[in-house]
């Protein structure tokens, strides 16, 4: 097999898998829990097949321990689990996203990993605008999932489309929650902005893309994303004043950064009831009030080590049936991925969380801001492509606040290869370039054009 065929269909795996553990609903909505089980193993297959073609080299001291910690105390944790089988079914599930995390960060290049999670998102948000087209123009009304037969008075929350493209939103696209293809277009912001700065996509599609991300993200009318993407976007700052001052006057930036850190709470405090107003939510933040002290008081119930990993919440287990329902419709997570943790793992379960968490963001930080150097030292301009980890973490942490997310499928795998990806590239002097767009013949010197 010639090495450019090769690259291709590592690509289109990459893409193949970022997208089913981006949109794993649609897959579910799709075939049904049997047909979404199939397209999974074949995305753990082909991870294996990956690892074993390529081959990749990594050391002891290039793995992020923090996340070995994690997945390992979620594996012991059947042994004290008060619900041992559907732990296992949690862990398993755990375990073989982190091993389709660790086989992407392994075998391919940041940049790489890159395009993929780009073109993954390009087929997200365009099936979703796709797919709602169709079911406003020809449909007409809610749609449910396939295989069910749910009762014209079924909550909103079990459809699969409301039909509300023409009435503004909130559109949910093919995940089917407007929260996920939010978050999801927000991630679309990032990359392709990233990309289109770095030169590595047309200027006209880099363009495109970032007007679909924006409007689905509008669309979806999700104050949690907003909220998130004014975390990313002050983050951004804060990388461009600590790229331009240097090394030896950060300690500003830093301070101005606990600065607004600490007036942000406040202002929050202060105005918390006008944000409310502001974003359409009522006072119990669409019932996460509730959802949190239910779950608060069953931690505390098993405050050390919890009640067992399980990952996604499974509603005929005790003691999550009936923990978290409104409006009829129960809910599989806690709202907030620290409690869920808590819940789980308990306070060690939590320290190690917090230190994937500050490792990766440390290390991102500095792989954004500081120039990357050449094999003999020399100082590169910065890189595009390098600011991708640290907006995508911050991301991710944002909405660990007001979801789960971070620790199931998409956001699972994306923070798995972020704290993979950052620590090897901790060892690793080459930089995380963007790839250029090749250079035209005719413009090339004529040296280059003779040979």
């Amino acid at each position: 097999m010639t090495t450019g065929r090769r690259r291709t269909l590592i690509g289109a795996y990459a893409t193949f898998a970022l997208f089913t553990v981006l949109a794993g609903q649609f897959w579910r909505n799709l075939l049904g829990w049997w047909g979404f089980a199939a397209v999974a193993l074949a995305v753990v297959v082909g991870a294996v097949i990956l690892v074993v073609a390529e081959k990749p080299t990594w050391r002891w001291r290039r793995v992020p321990k923090s996340t070995i910690a994690f997945v390992g105390l979620a594996v012991l944790s059947i042994a004290w689990s008060f619900y041992p089988a559907a732990s296992v079914l949690g862990v398993v599930i755990t375990l073989v996203t982190t091993f389709t995390g660790v086989a992407l960060a392994l075998c391919l290049t940041w940049t790489r990993f890159e395009r993929a999670l780009a073109a993954a998102i390009k087929w997200v948000l365009g099936l979703s605008i796709a797919f709602e087209l169709w079911v406003a123009i020809f449909v007409q009304e809610p749609l449910p999932p396939n295989f069910t037969d749910y009762p014209d008075d079924a909550p909103a929350a079990f459809f699969w489309s409301r039909d509300l493209l023409f009435h503004g939103g909130p559109i949910e696209g093919i995940v089917a929650s407007r929260n996920l293809l939010g978050m999801i277009a927000l991630l679309g912001l990032i990359v392709f902005g990233a990309r289109l700065a770095a030169g590595s996509i047309r200027r006209a599609q880099g363009i495109g893309w970032l007007v679909v991300s924006g409007a689905v993200m509008l669309l979806t009318r999700s104050a949690t994303v907003i909220l998130v993407g004014v975390v990313v976007l002050v983050a951004w700052g804060f990388v461009v004043w600590a790229r331009r001052v240097g090394p030896d006057r950060r300690r500003g930036v830093y301070w101005a950064a606990a600065g607004v850190l600490a007036a942000s709470v406040a202002l929050l405090v202060l105005f918390w009831g006008a944000l409310l107003d502001l974003f359409g939510k009522s006072e119990d933040l669409t019932g996460r009030l509730d959802i949190w002290s239910s779950v608060i008081g069953l931690a505390a119930e098993r405050p050390w080590f919890g009640w067992g990993w399980i990952g996604y919440w499974q509603p005929w287990v005790e003691p999550f049936q009936g923990l978290a329902v409104r409006n009829g419709v129960e809910y599989l997570q806690a709202h907030n991925a620290w409690l869920d943790v808590w819940l789980q793992l308990g306070i060690v379960g939590l320290i190690a969380f917090a230190s994937i968490v500050i490792g990766a963001l440390w290390r991102s930080w500095f792989l954004a801001v500081d120039r990357p150097r050449d094999e003999a030292g020399g100082p590169l301009p910065h890189s595009a492509a390098s600011l991708v980890p640290l907006l995508v973490l911050v991301a991710l942490i944002g909405q660990s606040i007001a979801e789960s997310r971070i620790l199931v499928e998409g956001g699972w795998l994306l923070f798995i290869a972020i704290a993979w990806s950052t620590k090897r590239r901790q060892w690793v002097p080459e930089p995380l370039p963007a790839e250029p767009p090749p250079v035209p013949a005719s413009r090339m010197p004529p040296s280059e054009t003779a040979r």
